[in-house]
């Protein structure tokens, strides 16, 4: 018996009976307390194992008798795919019981447990009517509805919405008396924001400077004018570059009006590094930036066979550039053992100057105004390192000529140090200078890590390679 079904004999069997309409079953009980015990001891992945083999159906109905805690917990744990909408279409049994209203109910005290950016996400999930159903019963249905009106990864989607605001002519005192009263509704305040007679948003006070001042000092005398807020459909990485670059706690969040509407608080600013973080890892790897480890067969292929394809375009040209120089191979046999050098050499050149640029853009430590100066540390960093590992390789080139018959081992030598010199430094140049580009013209300058930087230095190697060897290996 294998390590797997010895693991999944040792877990309890639980088994739940397909409940009518409105009717609880007293026979379910037992599996109910099952459970509700494998949740309080955090056995999430056991508990995981057995409800694989459960219909949604059975495992919706499970959810809705639940206590709210134990369901909270439970549907966190439960994974993304196949989605609740995606199921409720093809199961019109599940979606009747998804309509009940004790279901509803349930899922409401659910969501309203959650931050409303989790809540929006999983409401994402649902069939049309029954994320319509569930909003209009959330508590704080207003900031739901407001935060789904917004694009996906902008200011507003993220925002908090619950901030102290005050008009210029509030004193210190009375700031500070709000501030008391708002504690119960805003865990942890930084910053006060001042607005004018309009509500538009004028300046800012610290907490610290605002506990320091005197009692009667009106808000507009001790205020910071010179505020920086962002738009609420701004992209959530340009929020976090500007609040690093400016080295801001909180971010204030304005309306198309001036109107101010949310902040960016440091949990979320944290969260989202995170998920630009992911999203950048993933594009790198070449894999859409919408992939998660539960997804489907379907969206697995076509999140990434398009940048396979893409490879394959490159992997195709670069192996068009080598048949091309088929004579020089024939007369040349040995060339062909540094073409594998030659590439690798060239790839790892192009990643290693890609990512320090895609990170430079992604932390704002890359201006605009030290783009040359920039470019040129990395030139003359890559000529460096081409130079180091073309001495290499032509010594190692020279070395084994002495145990194997080479011919012209001096100029074989040369040939390939100065194109692994050449190689390096261009694909230095090339990683360096793309994610640039695609930074200027609106792309996520992660793209350029994956396939394209990759397929474009394999065709440049190679190509350099020949010309090298043609020009001093069989000139």
């Amino acid at each position: 018996m294998s390590k797997a079904e010895t693991m999944a004999s040792a877990l309890p069997e639980i088994v739940w009976t397909r409940e009518p309409a409105q009717e609880h079953l007293e026979g379910n009980d037992a599996a109910l307390a099952s459970v509700r015990d494998m949740i309080k001891a955090g056995k999430r992945q056991d508990l995981l194992d057995l409800l694989k083999l459960w219909d949604p159906t059975d495992v919706m109905q499970m959810l809705t008798r639940l206590r709210l805690k134990h369901a909270r917990k439970l549907f966190k744990w439960l994974p993304a795919n196949p989605s609740i909408k995606v199921v409720a279409e093809l199961s019109p049994e599940f979606r009747s019981i998804l309509m009940e209203e004790s279901t509803l109910d349930q899922f409401r005290d659910i969501l309203a447990g959650l931050d409303p950016e989790d809540a929006i996400e999983i409401l994402n999930e649902f069939p049309e009517d029954a994320a319509d159903e569930l909003i209009a019963r959330l508590p704080d249905v207003e900031d739901i509805a407001t935060r789904a009106s917004y694009a996906d990864d902008t200011a507003g989607r993220v925002m908090a919405r619950k901030f102290v605001a005050l008009p210029e002519a509030c004193t210190a005192g009375e700031a500070v008396e709000q501030m008391r009263a708002e504690a119960d509704r805003i865990r942890k305040v930084f910053t006060v924001y001042v607005t004018d007679a309009d509500g538009r948003l004028t300046g800012t006070v610290e907490v610290g400077k605002l506990l320091l001042a005197p009692a009667d000092a009106p808000l507009s005398s001790i205020m910071n004018r010179d505020v920086i807020s962002v738009s609420a459909d701004m992209d959530q990485e340009e929020v976090l570059r500007l609040a690093r670059k400016r080295d801001m706690r909180t971010v204030p969040v304005v309306g198309a009006d001036g109107h101010l509407v949310g902040r960016i608080t440091p949990k979320q600013l944290t969260r989202i590094a995170s998920d630009e973080a992911n999203e950048d890892m993933l594009l790198m790897s070449g894999v859409s930036a919408e992939s998660r480890p539960d997804d489907t067969v379907f969206r697995i292929v076509r999140g990434r066979l398009p940048w396979l394809l893409a490879g394959l375009i490159g992997a195709s040209v670069a192996a068009t550039v080598v048949g091309s120089y088929e004579d020089q191979l024939a007369e040349a046999a040995i060339l062909a053992a540094f073409i594998p050098v030659t590439m690798s050499m060239a790839g790892n050149a192009g990643l290693q100057a890609s990512a320090v640029a895609v990170q430079g853009i992604a932390t704002g430590a890359l201006w605009s105004g030290d783009i040359v100066f920039r470019l040129l540390k990395e030139f003359l960093a890559a000529l460096l390192n081409g130079t180091v590992a073309g001495i290499i390789l032509g010594t190692l080139v020279m070395l084994a000529s002495f145990v194997v018959p080479l011919e012209a081992p001096l100029d074989l030598a040369l040939a390939t140090s100065l194109s692994l010199l050449c190689v390096t430094t261009i694909a230095a140049m090339v990683g360096a200078t793309i994610p640039i580009i695609l930074d200027k013209i609106g792309i996520d300058p992660a793209m350029a890590i994956g396939v394209f930087i990759t397929s474009s230095n394999d065709v440049l190697g190679v190509l350099i390679f020949f010309l090298m060897a043609t020009t001093f290996y069989l000139g």
